[in-house]
């Protein structure tokens, strides 16, 4: 079923496409390269740092690197400049949560991802889970996580004693914002 859901990524992408990734997709996107490659389509991506754990540069960059595909690292700040440059023509993100409606949760930040693709029109693919339970987006519950988590990192403070944080991990992009969504087929799903 991945390997379906790479190849009909792969599909959508053309020769020349610089894609722009935010966190992580679990492999997947060596793999739509790998199918890419096989149809003669050189592809590079700008990935995202991802914040505040840097699954974008510490395991994103890294795949695609190992698997021989250009890839250049940004900062979460910079997507707007970078498509305002038209330096992107897709974007492709995976999904941490599908709901029936199409929302999705993904890693904080993949919301204003989303925005700033459809006002620079550029295509938004979601790579999805099979979907939840959750009939709207506004029914997938956001994890809080711990604000030592901004505040420090490896024991380092990150800003001045006494400062607060607010990390909610996960943001919701509306169905609306998506050029398509490319399922994961389970049994008889989408």
């Amino acid at each position: 079923s991945r390997m379906k859901q790479a190849e009909e990524t792969a599909g959508l992408i053309s020769n020349g496409d610089v894609i722009l990734t935010h966190c992580n997709i679990s492999g997947l996107l060596p793999l739509v390269a790998e199918f890419c490659r096989r149809e003669n389509k050189q592809i590079s991506f700008f990935t995202t740092e991802t914040r505040p754990y840097l699954q974008g540069s510490r395991l994103t960059a890294w795949e695609l690197q190992e698997a021989g595909v250009p890839v250049t690292i940004i900062t979460d700040n910079m997507v707007a400049q970078v498509m305002a440059e038209g330096k992107i023509n897709k974007v492709i993100v995976g999904a941490d949560n599908l709901a029936l409606n199409g929302d999705f949760a993904n890693k904080i930040g993949t919301y204003q991802i989303a925005i700033l693709a459809k006002h620079f029109n550029i295509p938004f693919y979601v790579i999805c889970p099979p979907p939840s339970k959750a009939q709207t987006g506004k029914d997938i519950k956001i994890e809080i996580r711990p604000d030592i988590e901004l505040l420090e990192y490896q024991g380092v403070s990150l800003a001045p004693n006494g400062a607060k944080a607010y990390y909610p991990a996960f943001d919701i992009t509306p169905n609306e914002l998506i050029t398509k969504h490319i399922y994961l087929e389970v049994n008889n799903g989408r």
